[in-house]
């Protein structure tokens, strides 16, 4: 029987995948306005970069290296936000999906930057 720990990181992990997923299908929409390929472009890597990095710290080679991806996946969480706004601003016609997103990107920031905490002991 699994641990909760196991199950949350599996979870966790499986959402890191939809929410890639869901980010390149509203990317596919977002590159029919060519002046928005550059924004679909970043989103796109930053979004996809939060579950690499958190897959990536399994093959980690230490505790601070572990902390290192887990470091990055945040920042690229926040990025993600960033883009997740401009592209709300930008297509109207998106905003629905866009906030869902947003949301869903700050709860996984959320997740990685207590992570992040824990690990440096300040949680």
């Amino acid at each position: 029987m699994q641990s909760e720990n196991s199950k949350f990181k599996m979870e966790f992990n499986r959402r890191l995948i939809i929410f890639s997923l869901e980010t390149i299908k509203l990317c596919n929409e977002v590159r029919k306005e060519r002046n928005l390929w550059a924004i679909a472009d970043q989103l796109i890597r930053s979004a996809t970069s939060i579950g690499a990095n958190v897959i990536e710290a399994k093959a980690s080679s230490s505790k601070l290296d572990y902390l290192k991806f887990f470091q990055i996946a945040l920042k690229s969480a926040n990025e993600t936000k960033y883009w997740l706004i401009l592209v709300r601003e930008s297509c109207p016609n998106l905003k629905d999906r866009s906030i869902k997103l947003l949301a869903e990107a700050d709860e996984i920031a959320k997740i990685i930057g207590a992570g992040v905490l824990t690990m440096k002991g300040k949680r």
